[in-house]
């Protein structure tokens, strides 16, 4: 055996071999119980992965080979959400073919993910940009189509000027879209979306259901923002209807002004001509800034008077019309009531332009004083016509109820939320398999057309003009009517990308099925998703949307699920050397190749396992893969040294076999539960006994090799280049990532003493070992007589004693 450790050669050599052997294929039609795990959809892009991707992608392999070694049948995919605007940008960058950048790119990350040892079934590969791929992406749409679920229409929309194409509400933040780029405005352009709000309770009331994250389901719930009230008809002077929407219907009689979003369509016929001048010059600034920018909290509220009022359908008050940007379009009917009494917002407002404020909802200790602050708690309606005298509590209802019998408002459940844009005006996506004819409209391609093909095309740049690329490929557009035969043009507007990764976790367990999206009994097998894995910055992007696919798929009886990912875990961020997120454009990007090329896959896959808790965010340090490094030379040597011996006794280690069982359990437990970090450290901790019985001399037993054999078997997952070499070097045939997870039995693994810390009032005064099954009085008795403490606590009283077993005595003395 070599007795220098040289992962450069071995690594490679295995990674061959393990894919020519096909180790990690999936088995398509097995007895063994399914396991399901899989990444984030990745875009490959040009930069390829940084070690803090590998944060993502090494723990996942980690747990897909122990699942396999526990005996289940494991699918460990991997595909690219290949189609959209940034590999359309690289490839007009640097004049190549959005093709060619997307298969120079797949290459590249396969390589990469190669030779860090992760171990997909690369059989199961799929592009997102392929025809294969994108014609049941369109089958998809023409589902939502056949259920109402997609429409085409005009409205406001955010525009990027860098992207030449319109944004959905989740890709914009701040002014700047989801990709980086400032200066974006809105346009109003005919669009196709998808009605994501027919499915807003069904997507709330699943996340009751569901192993996330907290902060993942308050995200989801804050962007769905279901609330609960009514819509009260105010009119123009000229009987024209302005519904709004309002959680305090309680509060009608206290309107004192009535706030339109400056996009609102009746702005412009309610605006006086004084006031035109302003409301323009004000609105045209409002509508190029973002929505949190608008509503963001403690940024100071603007408006402009219209010169116009609207009527209060209760008390027949004429109210005057303002225009804010903190009214939006998307939210409600674009039209707020205000009641600066009892809205803090309205109140700031009114104070500003000095508009009236009038109480009707008074709190017990309100005795008529002028208000400094708006009033939003409970009390009793007053100056509220018949319902003075009302808590407010029930006012809500009893005034909804007053709106209906009189046809003036309705209950009324509001969303957030808003339809789902799903059109793009760019080249590099799936086209939308729409034909619009001048005598039939709008009409689906037929499904045995399927693919819409993209066609190639020499200049796809956008030109400016709003519309897509596409719309200059006239052999292309123009076509025929599939209902009247007549002549028609194809829609032009190709699908976000997000529509891709909407459904590729269905695809992966038939990926090569060409009469449906999936064979159903293949994905009965395989679905759900026991574990996905990934950042929390596709909260509510891409996890929305694929939950809303998926409940389509299962109210349209194409599956039995309606939830696909019942199991999410977020990995944590990972930090460059100067303290800020990891990534190339900032400079501070560390390429995995550059760290295989210097300490081997093993010493990288370890340190990104080991450097944090799966979840934490952490600073990298070349320190840390220097000791991983170091551990895995120390293995390797022990090993060297352990079979060079031919002559081993038969003496049993009786105590070393005890932590070998011990190992056993506390690795499959760590794993299991995803600490890794805990499990490289038990693993260090585990090689220093070795290490220690080595120099005592103490090594050549069969319980020494039992337990280095084992030790190999459990680390496999982790490192597995340097396990598969020491398991054929010590004479083992077949890959060690196939072998039998190893058993422990739980009375060798008992521990039969356990260290717990004594405090006194908080504070640690020193620690007692204890017998393992010692009860709780034996401990405390133990703790109380120990000298340190007895000494801590002679002449007090003890006022009582907090256990917890197993880890700590807290005696709180007087």
């Amino acid at each position: 055996m070599d007795p220098q450790y040289d992962p450069q050669t071995i690594e490679p050599k295995w990674q061959a071999d393990w894919e020519q052997q096909g180790v990690y294929a999936a088995e398509n039609h097995s007895d063994k119980p399914k396991y399901y795990c899989l990444n984030y959809f990745p875009y490959p892009s040009g930069d390829g992965l940084h070690v803090g991707h590998c944060r993502n992608y090494i723990p996942t392999d980690v747990l897909a080979r122990f699942m396999r070694m526990s005996g289940y049948n494991v699918l460990h995919p991997m595909g690219w959400d290949a189609f959209g605007e940034p590999t359309e940008q690289a490839a007009i960058q640097y004049g190549f073919q959005p093709r060619e950048v997307t298969d120079r790119n797949v290459q590249y990350f396969r390589r990469q993910l190669t030779i860090i040892g992760n171990g997909y079934d690369w059989s199961r590969e799929i592009d997102s940009s392929s025809p294969e791929y994108y014609r049941w992406t369109q089958w998809f749409f023409l589902l939502l189509y056949r259920r109402g679920l997609a429409y085409r229409d005009s409205n406001w929309q955010w525009w990027c000027p860098t992207c030449q194409t319109t944004m959905s509400s989740h890709e914009v933040e701040g002014g700047v879209c989801w990709r980086g780029h400032s200066g974006i405005t809105k346009k109003e352009i005919p669009a196709w979306y998808f009605k994501i709000t027919d499915y807003a309770d069904s997507l709330l009331d699943g996340l009751e259901r569901i192993d996330w994250s907290p902060r993942i389901k308050a995200m989801q719930r804050n962007w769905i923002g279901r609330s609960q009230g009514a819509e009260i008809d105010f009119r123009t002077e000229d009987g024209e209807v302005i519904p709004v929407f309002t959680t305090r219907p309680d509060t009608l009689y206290g309107v004192t002004f009535f706030v339109l979003a400056p996009e609102h369509p009746l702005v412009e016929t309610l605006t006086s001509d004084a006031q035109r001048a302003a409301v323009e010059a004000y609105a045209a600034e409002a509508v190029g800034r973002s929505e949190i920018e608008r509503t963001a909290e403690g940024v100071e509220k603007t408006g402009v008077f219209t010169g116009g009022v609207v009527i209060n359908p209760v008390n027949q008050a004429r109210v005057p019309v303002w225009i804010a940007d903190y009214v939006l379009p998307s939210y409600g009917t674009g039209a707020v009531m205000a009641v600066p009494a009892h809205d803090q917002r309205d109140f700031v407002f009114a104070q500003k332009y000095d508009l009236p404020v009038e109480v009707v909802i008074a709190p017990a200790d309100y005795s008529g004083e002028a208000l400094e602050a708006a009033i939003e708690g409970e009390g009793l309606m007053v100056n509220s016509g018949r319902f003075d005298g009302t808590p407010s509590s029930s006012g809500i209802q009893k005034m909804t109820a007053f709106l209906e019998e009189q046809g003036i408002g309705r209950a009324k459940v509001n969303y957030r939320m808003r339809d789902w844009l799903i059109s793009r005006q760019r080249y590099w996506g799936a086209p939308i398999p729409i034909i619009h004819c001048p005598a039939c409209g709008e009409v689906p391609v037929p499904e045995d057309q399927l693919p819409v093909r993209l066609p190639e095309m020499d200049d796809f740049k956008p030109d400016g003009s709003g519309r897509s690329p596409l719309a200059r490929v006239t052999e292309w557009v123009q076509t025929t009517c599939p209902e009247c035969g007549g002549s028609a043009e194809r829609e032009t507007d190709t699908m976000g990308g997000f529509a891709c990764s909407s459904w590729y976790f269905l695809r992966f367990p038939s990926p090569h099925e060409d009469a449906y999206p999936f064979d159903p009994e293949a994905l009965r097998y395989w679905s759900p998703v026991d574990l996905y894995v990934g950042g929390p910055e596709h909260a509510v992007l891409h996890l929305l949307y694929a939950r809303f696919w998926v409940k389509v798929m299962h109210d349209a009886g194409m599956i039995d699920f309606d939830e696909p990912f019942p199991r999410l875990v977020n990995q944590g961020i990972l930090h460059g050397s100067d303290g800020a997120r990891m990534s190339k454009s900032r400079g501070n990007g560390i390429q995995p190749d550059t760290m295989v090329d210097s300490y081997g896959a093993d010493a990288l896959r370890l340190y990104e396992l080991f450097m944090a808790p799966f979840d934490q965010d952490v600073q990298w340090s070349d320190d840390g893969i220097t000791g991983t490094r170091r551990f895995l030379n120390r293995l390797w040597r022990l090993f060297a040294d352990t079979y060079e011996e031919a002559d081993t006794s038969k003496d049993e280690d009786l105590e070393l076999e005890k932590m070998r069982h011990r190992l056993i359990r506390d690795i499959s437990e760590r794993v299991a539960e995803m600490r890794f970090n805990t499990m490289v450290s038990t693993f260090m901790e585990f090689l220093n006994v070795l290490g220690e019985r080595k120099q005592a001399g103490s090594w050549h037993t069969e319980t020494f090799r039992q337990a280095l054999e084992t030790m190999l078997l459990l680390l496999a997952p982790g490192a597995p280049h340097i396990t598969e070499e020491l398991w054929h070097q010590t004479g083992h045939s077949g890959s060690i990532h196939l072998q039998p997870w190893p058993e422990w039995d739980p009375a060798l693994a008992r521990e039969e003493t356990v260290a717990i810390a004594v405090q006194v009032n908080g504070k640690t005064r020193d620690v007692i070992e204890v017998p393992a099954q010692a009860d709780r009085a034996a401990v405390e008795a133990k703790a109380v007589q120990n000298p340190q403490v007895h000494r801590m606590i002679a002449g007090q009283e003890i006022a009582r004693i907090i256990t917890i077993p197993g880890k700590v005595v807290n005696i709180v003395v007087k």
